[in-house]
């Protein structure tokens, strides 16, 4: 059977992250969306998703087909469902699609189709970008069942304080010194080639993923995922890194999501709450004004590419879009369009050549390319956006 991920209606809820990668290539948990799927599966997947990144993302149809909604994280239940689907056959939660199997060619008409529903209380959903930290201590747990079940872990050294260690999981290569690791509230998982610098105190749930470092006297809480080849260090609270970013620098950083290639300046700090401890609204781009998320803590989201420099204040749900460069006093606005350079003191336009520019010299420092499809992406991103830049 050949499976197909599509992004479905929540996409516009999840920019600025969408605009560079598909809903499936969302990390919560240790995973993406996707790798949890192919995990499930035995499969790998291929992607319906938006013009300007089908060439990176391309869809492969082929006779058979079963397509899922990638904002829905698999649960072994869900994926036997999934997998028994006939011709004509779908699995829907309310009035939107699961899954449902299709033809190659086949013009899809639900109205003729044989629908089940899905209700499963263990079902766990991404709807909007800060259900991306939210749920990221749930999604932590599952994965780290997924990834470690009948594995043994690496042994923790004599010099680490380990609270709970049957909930520790240390893949090959991790050094970690003179740390504290408490798995009481949730497991932690600690990836391959990976260091926890000395003076680090952890509790879980905690993800640390491949080739990333926590540095020196690091405080990090519960719910916390940090991605491939990232840093971080100061105070960190349940946020997600999706990979490639540093917030290496003291400085606090709650109930936010970063993208890739994002770079925190030392001792920035993001307000997660309102001194009135009023209800967070935070920028809708699919509603194009702020929206309520019915949350009391909700920090900073940032998308790829982006960065501020050193004393950065971020005021309680900021939105900040991809290609940004924020530097100077003063708290920003709560919402900075994509490509845009200044602060508080204002903002012009951050043409692509400059930001490109940036780009390429970020990415030389771990040894991935600037490609010509990452250019055509930001270039369709920049031209999107123009809309939001009204200084």
């Amino acid at each position: 059977m050949n499976y197909i991920l599509f992004d479905g209606p929540v996409r516009d809820q999840l920019l600025p992250f969408t605009y560079t990668r598909p809903v499936a290539d969302i990390r919560i948990g240790i995973l993406t969306i996707r790798e949890k799927w192919e995990k499930f599966l035995g499969f790998t997947t291929t992607t319906v998703t938006e013009d300007h990144l089908s060439e990176r993302w391309p869809m492969v149809e082929m006779e058979e087909n079963i397509l899922i909604n990638a904002s829905f994280i698999p649960t072994e239940s869900l994926v036997e469902r999934i997998k028994s689907l006939k011709t004509n056959q779908a699995i829907f939660s309310g009035d939107e699609p699961v899954a449902f199997f299709s033809s190659e060619g086949q013009e899809v008409d639900f109205d003729t189709f044989e629908i089940s529903q899905y209700e499963d209380e263990d079902a766990l959903r991404i709807e909007h970008t800060w259900d991306i930290f939210r749920k990221n201590h749930e999604a932590i747990e599952r994965d780290f069942q997924l990834l470690t079940e009948g594995r043994t872990s690496q042994a923790i050294p004599e010099t680490t304080v380990a609270f709970h260690p049957e909930r520790i999981f240390i893949e090959e290569g991790a050094k970690l010194p003179l740390c504290s690791l408490n798995a009481e509230a949730g497991p932690i998982y600690i990836g391959k080639d990976t260091e926890i610098m000395e003076g680090s105190m952890i509790r879980g749930p905690f993800a640390l993923c491949e080739g990333s470092i926590v540095k020196m006297a690091s405080k990090i809480y519960t719910g916390c995922t940090i991605g491939p080849y990232s840093k971080v260090g100061g105070e960190v609270n349940n946020s997600v890194l999706f990979g490639y970013s540093n917030k290496g620098h003291d400085g606090f950083l709650g109930n936010s999501v970063l993208g890739e290639w994002c770079n925190i300046g030392a001792d920035t700090n993001t307000s997660n709450m309102k001194n009135n401890y009023a209800e967070v609204k935070l920028w809708d781009y699919a509603k194009e004004g702020f929206g309520r998320t019915g949350l009391q803590f909700c920090g900073l989201m940032m998308g790829d590419h982006s960065k501020c420099g050193i004393n950065t204040m971020f005021n309680t749900g900021t939105v900040v879009g991809v290609s940004v460069n924020i530097f100077g006093s003063g708290f920003p606005r709560n919402f900075i369009p994509s490509f845009s350079w200044g602060g508080s003191h204002g903002m012009t336009a951050y043409k692509t050549a400059k930001a490109f520019e940036t780009a390429k010299a970020a990415m030389a420092r771990r040894n991935v390319e600037f490609s010509e499809e990452d250019a055509k992406i930001m270039e369709f991103v920049f031209e999107e956006t123009a809309k939001y830049r009204r200084y």
